[in-house]
């Protein structure tokens, strides 16, 4: 614990304190100048035993080391002087066996003489003797690489010498930093020491070299596929080294497994101690064990793996695809494959084949689908009808079911002009089902896996109609928002279950998706006195309102906050979700006024003014679309890393779809500013529906949260 600054005059500046109180401290309180004050309270209980054993080991230290330097040149006396500080702290515990009895540990007294206790050896003369690190064991300190004091490699090497376990957790590892360190391992595991190594396949530095070299020393090895280039999901870098006398210690800093990190690099790393830190090497090894059991690290075999991880590092340093193709199979992210098992269970142990997967935007549902339906026509499942709203969906579901199958010319489309002739594995769009009526081109059990892309809409009549018609032997349902607003029941079809769930926020915690920051931005516009007609204004009023003077000064308010808010506007990709066509139509020609290129994308927009639109939004071209319910699902622009909410709505199904338009990952893309504006709304309206589908917290845990300012929210 740290004296009190002292200044000068010996004074107390403003701040913050955690001292026990002695006649210094009041003393120097007594004194304080006019117009400063101290806060003095009752020492609680949970904080006694640390705040009082941490005044008096400081106050011996302070002491032992006086005492020290005062005789340090003098050799002669350096026996007496470890006799008399063992002297005082046998007299310390004595005192404390006084006060306190069996509490105080009598069996803890010193000896005397004082002795340490330096080794536990075998008798086997042919066992090798451990060798001590260059820190002693119960020591911390701060290692940075520089001329003169030890490297980090030499260090870790010493420290291998007397390890039971080692766990490594480093997101690169290169040969010429393995090579440091190589026969240290190789002897470590030799004597029958376990090695578990974390590593991953970010930003593609990793070498498979280095990566087979670890397995073929004995370590177990766990990769993290970082096949989303804007994921960090590794980043950490530590050496936790376990003993069984539990004198642990740990190497956490900047260095990864190279050359220059373990030798002259510009690189921090704090050595721990059980002894000094023995919470945080717990933490330390808490953590690593919690990532080594993630899913995300896949364990690694040279044999079956080594092609996979060239091809992942190969994509990482060339995410544009630019160099040598590669082939390879496409698998299920962790994440999707736990999924898969949730639903292979549901069907084999409970028989049921009606199921519902809910999992948020940009996770990859319609990939599971594809996934799925591979596995399924090993067990006859061979007919597929996959049913979405859009053409665009359509076309980007077939698209991957024809990746995952390795089958260029798999699956009909039925939408958009087009029209199966085979009826085998038809994409058709709902429209074209319903306008079908009751002449269906096929028999109610004519397909043996229905595929209901966005889910949320099965309760409108068109759904409704057609999923009480079809017989097929299995029905999978997607979506990310099973949540209505209108009370419909959207499970209805599904038994009333779910099968399988990875929600926004479990998402985000996995780094599967781009990290945002949501700002709730006052426009002041007051909206209290419009209709209120089924749980939600009435567009035409809304729209009039935003057109109208109000609106103008509105649109103002909104540049403002984008200068405010967002890094660079002149580079921004952003969306603009307003009320209707002509609210789109208007912010466009605001937003083209005040010099950001813009466009309004609606229902108005022909399918090639749609395409066009978004090509020039990805090339830079434009720098913001305003659209009127058309961008809410089914279109995938992982270069939005902006998004204005311009219309309100409790609907948390639209808030998600909207807001999961900015979160699929993207090369350079760190983070998706988010920018609600928010006017003073009806009565009725309720804030809560959307932000506890954004959170997962219930209204009362969400009201707290509120209060607190947020302090628990996925990173």
């Amino acid at each position: 614990m740290a004296k009190p600054p002292r200044t000068a005059s010996d004074e107390l500046a403003p701040g913050l304190y955690e001292h026990p109180l002695t006649a210094r401290l009041i003393r120097l309180i007594e004194s304080l100048p006019p117009g400063l004050r101290a806060e003095v309270a009752d020492l609680r209980a949970h904080e006694a035993p640390h705040l009082l054993s941490r005044q008096v080991a400081n106050v011996l230290l302070g002491v032992l080391r006086a005492l020290v330097r005062s005789d340090e040149e003098d050799e002669r006396k350096s026996a007496g002087l470890v006799s008399r500080g063992a002297g005082w702290a046998a007299s310390l515990l004595q005192d404390l066996e006084g006060l306190a009895g069996d509490l105080a540990r009598p069996e803890e007294q010193l000896s005397q003489p004082p002795r340490v206790l330096r080794e536990v050896a075998s008798n086997d003369p042919l066992r090798a003797r451990p060798e001590r690190p260059l820190i002693p064991l119960g020591q911390s300190a701060l290692l940075v690489n520089e001329r003169g004091e030890p490297s980090l490699a030499r260090s870790l090497e010493k420290e291998l010498t007397s390890a039971d376990r080692v766990d490594l957790l480093c997101a690169f590892i290169q040969w010429n930093g393995l090579r440091l360190v190589q026969s240290s391992l190789q002897e470590f595991v030799r004597r029958g020491g376990e090695l578990r190594v974390l590593t991953s396949t970010y930003m593609g530095v990793t070498q498979r070299r280095a990566v087979d070299a670890l397995c073929e020393l004995g370590a177990e090895v766990r990769v993290a596929y970082d096949r989303e280039p804007a994921r960090t999901r590794l980043h950490a870098k530590a050496w936790l080294f376990h003993r069984h006398s539990g004198l642990s210690t740990a190497y956490i800093g900047s260095s990864n497994l190279s050359h220059s990190a373990l030798v002259d690099g510009l690189e921090w790393n704090v050595r721990l101690s059980a002894v000094e830190t023995p919470e945080v090497i717990h933490r330390v090894a808490t953590a690593f064990d919690r990532y080594w059991h993630d899913p995300t690290f896949e364990p690694y075999d040279p044999l079956r793996d080594g092609t996979r991880l060239d091809a992942a590092v190969r994509a990482d340093t060339d995410p544009e695809g630019q160099g040598a193709t590669v082939f390879f199979d496409v698998r299920p992210y962790p994440h999707q494959q736990i999924i898969l098992e949730q639903l292979e269970r549901e069907r084999s142990l409970f028989g049921r084949r009606r199921n519902l997967v809910v999992a948020a935007t940009g996770t990859g549902k319609t990939l599971v689908a594809a996934f799925d339906y591979e596995r399924l026509r090993e067990e006859g499942v061979d007919t597929l009808l996959f049913i979405a709203h859009r053409e665009e969906i359509l076309r980007q579901a077939r698209h991957q079911y024809r990746n995952v199958l390795r089958d260029g010319g798999f699956g009909e489309l039925w939408g958009g002009g087009e029209r199966p002739t085979r009826w085998r594995h038809v994409f058709a769009s709902v429209q074209s089902l319903d306008a079908a009526g009751d002449v269906l081109p096929f028999p109610a059990d004519h397909f043996d896996l229905v595929v209901l892309d966005e889910m949320h809409h099965a309760p409108a009549p068109s759904y409704d109609r057609l999923l009480d018609f079809l017989r097929p032997a299995v029905l999978l349902g997607l979506t990310a928002t099973p949540e209505r607003s209108d009370g419909l029941d959207a499970l209805k079809h599904f038994d009333g279950r779910i099968s399988a769930e990875l929600r926004l926020w479990d998402a985000l915690d996995l780094q599967l998706l781009a990290p945002f920051h949501y700002f709730g931005v006052p426009d002041d516009l007051d909206l209290s006195g419009l209709q209120w007609q089924l749980g939600a204004y009435v567009d035409s009023e809304l729209e009039a309102l935003y057109l109208g003077a109000e609106g103008r000064s509105r649109v103002a308010k909104i540049l403002t906050a984008i200068e405010r808010h967002v890094d660079d506007s002149g580079r921004m990709r952003a969306l603009g979700f307003c009320v209707g066509v002509r609210h789109a139509e208007f912010m466009a020609r605001c937003f083209e006024e005040a010099g950001l290129a813009a466009r309004a994308v609606t229902g108005k927009s022909s399918p090639e003014e749609r395409r066009g639109a978004v090509r020039a939004l990805r090339d830079g071209k434009v720098r913001i679309l305003f659209t009127a319910d058309l961008f809410n699902e089914g279109v995938d622009i992982p270069e939005v890393d902006t998004l204005l909410f311009l219309r309100p709505t409790e609907s948390a199904t639209l808030f998600l779809q909207q807001l999961g338009r900015g979160l699929r990952n993207c090369p350079g893309k760190r983070c998706v500013t988010v920018l609600d504006f928010i006017g003073i709304q009806h009565r009725k309206f309720r804030f809560d529906a959307r932000y506890r589908a954004l959170t997962g917290l219930s209204r009362r845990q969400l009201e707290e949260q509120i209060q607190s300012g947020f302090e628990e929210l996925p990173p």
